[in-house]
């Protein structure tokens, strides 16, 4: 999250997906908060401008998320707004998190947002644009491409759950560490 000097220009909060099998980025920069339904929304606009053609047969989408944050392996809002993905598009959606203290392990880390900050450094990020085309100008001699998107949508913050809301869900926990690994399936959440 990066505040600007200028307090009527507010904040950036830069959300990436870095699709592995493409060597692409996607990163939208909201202006509001960093909440599980902003996170989604990024997700929703990734599958519905690039990965549905992209992978026109897909049933499935594999997410390898951090452990804390907006899409964190305890965060309810998360594992609810994945849910409605999936029924929306009608994929089965798995996430596996990486374990606590781990997240530096990510490929978005290495692949995607360290060619970012290579990019637009020592640069001025002066306005939500500037910051919006220095992410999408981002690319390596490896075909790294990053398609960059302005969020200006409300993402509200204090949106609760409960244990009932969360069982309620079609999520199917895995062998291995439910906790952080699990597929929500693609039928309606009540």
């Amino acid at each position: 999250m990066h505040d600007f000097p200028d307090k009527e220009l507010g904040k950036a909060i830069p959300y990436g997906i870095y699709d592995v099998s493409a060597n692409a980025g996607w990163v939208t920069v909201g202006v509001d908060h960093d909440t599980s339904a902003f996170a989604v929304a990024t997700l929703r606009d990734w599958w519905q401008t690039i990965g549905r053609s992209r992978y026109p047969g897909a049933d499935r989408l594999l997410i390898c998320a951090d452990g804390g944050g907006s899409n964190g392996s305890r965060v309810r809002a998360w594992k609810i707004e994945l849910a409605a993905f999936a029924a929306d598009t009608g994929l089965h959606v798995t996430v596996t998190h990486l374990p606590p203290g781990t997240s530096k392990w990510n490929k978005i880390e290495h692949r995607l947002f360290s060619q970012i900050t290579m990019n637009w450094r020592g640069r001025p990020l002066k306005t939500h644009q500037i910051i919006v085309d220095l992410i999408a100008s981002t690319s390596t001699a490896t075909g790294l491409t990053v398609h960059a998107t302005l969020d200006t949508g409300q993402y509200p913050t204090g949106i609760t759950y409960t244990d009932k809301d969360v069982a309620a869900l079609p999520l199917q926990r895995h062998e291995f560490h439910g906790e952080w690994n699990y597929t929500l399936l693609p039928t309606d959440t009540p």
